[in-house]
Formats: C-alpha cells, sequence, structure tokens
C-alpha cells in the first residue's frame, strides 16, 4: 500500500502510541507521547539516532544536555544522538509530541 491513515486517538490510550508499526513506516522511526499533566518522560539517550521531538498539542518543559526550557505547540527541538534528554508536561492539559528519530542523515531534497 502506498500510504495509510490513521489518528493519535485511533491508537489508543496509554503514554506511548506507536505510529510506525501503524503506518508501516521503515525509513525512520516515529510514535506520539502523551503526557497527562504533573508527568514527565525519563532520562535517556540513543545510541544510534538523533530525534526531532515536535509538540502538537499541550506544554512540554524540556531538559537537554543540561539546558532546560519549554516549548509550546508548534515548538520543535533536534537532540543529537548521546545528548542526555528528558521531558515532562509543563502545563494544565494533556502534553502531545511526536517524537521522530533516524540515522545515517539527509537523502534527497527538502
Amino acid at each position: 500500500m502506498a500510504h495509510r491513515v490513521t489518528t493519535i486517538d485511533a491508537l489508543g490510550p496509554g503514554v506511548f502510541r506507536k505510529l510506525r508499526q501503524e503506518l508501516g513506516v521503515t525509513a525512520f522511526g516515529v510514535n506520539a507521547i502523551v503526557l497527562p499533566p504533573g508527568t514527565e518522560w525519563f532520562n535517556h539517550f540513543h545510541h544510534r539516532q538523533d530525534e526531532l521531538y515536535f509538540i502538537h498539542a499541550g506544554t512540554a518543559g524540556f531538559e537537554v544536555d543540561g539546558e532546560s526550557f519549554q516549548l509550546a505547540p508548534g515548538g520543535a527541538v533536534h537532540v543529537e544522538t548521546t545528548t542526555p534528554r528528558r521531558f515532562w508536561n509543563a502545563g494544565d492539559d494533556d502534553l502531545v509530541l511526536l517524537a521522530i528519530g533516524g540515522r545515517d542523515g539527509y537523502v534527497e531534497r527538502d
């Protein structure tokens, strides 16, 4: 199939929602993360992939390599592979973000 369609809500409840599997993406990783108010994602890093976080809804607090900042809807941050990072819901509504991961660089044109 040349394309697949879904929604974050269609993936069911829970914090970690696997868009890559549902959509059949093989070129990169992509997941939705839904954090209720007052919750956070653990401090972590990756050995082999960079990540881009895109804020869809809510307010995200981030700590990346010792620097803290917040992002609102439409905000994005790129974090290189082995850089420590954590994020949390810094608002009063659900935080919904996309975590997109990949390695080996850019392939063609924008």
